[in-house]
């Protein structure tokens, strides 16, 4: 945290009430960008990766979702770490980090002549988006939202459904100009944007006088009383860990989370199998991520009026039929209908279970808190893609695997249901 006086704070507090009204919304925008970025360069734009490089080098499925397993196993050891030092350090610190580390680990990309080479640099890109991309942005947001935060987390996780817009524009670049020089010039877009996202990131409202939603701080009746604010905050991750809902969310979040994964990797190479171009591909992934857009929007307003719960479970349902379409499906045709299926459930799940642990566990150990959960994840989600690519491989389709994943789907939508929200300190 930065340490500021008093008359620096009551300078940033007036400037940050005189921006938008509430500085909050301004962060959530920035946000959503920055996740917008990270989103189309790390998650989005995987498939183009790997379908690139296995024309130009010749390497299987299995070992290019190698690459993905092997970032998975390096979330789940260091997510833990990566949510302790987001709540001790500030989300601005390690937004700065993680896109240095990003960049450095795209001009690794951009040299890239072996396929150990590449996994290196692919860990390192992904160990830069979990320092400074998904998790300190989130964390940020939650600390400025209560009331709103479902809104805002969907707000800012528009961001995630965008970076799909512009997949088309990044398999035109590595077509044209090439994995290298493309990769390269990204490496350089990183470094161009690491210091001024670091300016703007403000971790809490607390730190400039403000609290969140924009409302009038409480009423104190001890003013010498330091705990009052840090009683308003929420479960300790210690809290956390010994309820039921931490871990109901946290395997409703594995069996939903390794099938968007594995599609994440395997779905431009499916969609190739089935008699698109790459180019045609990208489009499909766009169709869905603008059908996502206003379902992410929806689920915000939603999810600030009804159960998550039940909201979650239909998501999850939708996203196990639209992949069990593309599991029986050959037909190029059949790619139209998945779509639009895949893009509500991509849109409405994500920002749903990130504001439900913020709602369930509150503030005060937000970020560590979802580290944790990230373990196990991390953890299971690694074996996904590389199960897919074995299958395809092996049998020369991923109908099975398909089949698993919208299983996995359903599952997940049915353990969401038996969450229920543990009791808070006062007030969040």
């Amino acid at each position: 945290m930065d340490l500021l006086t008093p008359q620096e704070q009551d300078s940033v507090g007036h400037r940050l009430r005189s921006a938008f009204s509430f500085y909050g919304w301004r962060l959530v925008a920035v946000s959503a960008s920055m996740l917008t970025l990270v989103s189309l360069l790390v998650f989005q734009g995987a498939g183009a990766y790997f379908h690139i490089l296995e024309i130009r080098f010749g390497w299987t499925r299995s070992m290019l979702s190698l690459a993905f397993s092997l970032s998975r196993a390096e979330g789940a050891i260091l997510g833990p770490i990566e949510g302790f030092l987001i709540d001790k350090i500030g989300a601005r610190k390690m937004v700065l980090i993680g896109y240095v580390i990003m960049a450095i680990g795209f001009f690794m990309f951009s040299q890239v002549q072996e396929i150990w080479h590449f996994y290196i640099a692919f860990l390192t890109i992904t160990l830069g988006s979990g320092v400074g991309g998904f998790l300190p942005l989130i964390t940020a947001v939650n600390h400025w939202f209560n009331r709103k935060r479902t809104s805002a987390m969907a707000v800012t996780m528009s961001g995630i459904n965008l970076g799909g817009l512009f997949v088309p524009l990044l398999a035109l670049g590595l077509a044209s100009a090439g994995f290298r020089w493309t990769t390269g010039g990204i490496a350089c877009l990183l470094l161009l944007i690491a210091y001024p996202a670091y300016k703007f990131i403000r971790t809490s409202p607390e730190e400039y006088g403000l609290t969140p939603d924009g409302e009038p701080p409480p009423v104190i009746e001890q003013p010498n009383d330091n705990t009052a604010m840090a009683e308003d905050q929420g479960l300790t991750a210690r809290e956390a860990l010994r309820t039921s809902a931490f871990w109901i969310i946290t395997m409703s979040n594995i069996a939903s989370a390794v099938p968007l994964v594995s599609l994440m990797v395997h779905l431009v190479p499916k969609l190739t199998d089935m008699g698109h171009s790459l180019e045609q591909a990208s489009i499909i992934v766009t169709v869905f991520t603008l059908v996502g857009i206003p379902t992410v929007f929806l689920a915000g307003y939603l999810g600030d009026r009804f159960p998550k719960t039940v909201l979650l479970f239909i998501f999850m349902a939708i996203q196990g039929i639209a992949i069990l379409v593309l599991a029986v499906a050959d037909s190029p045709m059949w790619a139209w209908v998945f779509a639009p299926l895949y893009g509500i459930a991509f849109g409405g799940r994500i920002p749903l279970s990130t504001a439900m642990r913020g709602e369930y566990f509150g503030r005060k150990a937000f970020a560590t808190i979802m580290g944790i959960s990230q373990f196990p994840s991390n953890l299971a989600m690694m074996l996904g893609p590389v199960f897919a690519g074995w299958v395809f491989d092996i049998q020369g389709t991923y109908f099975i695997p398909f089949i698993v994943f919208s299983a996995l789907s359903f599952v997940g939508g049915v353990l969401i249901l038996f969450a229920k929200k543990p009791q808070l300190r006062h007030g969040d």
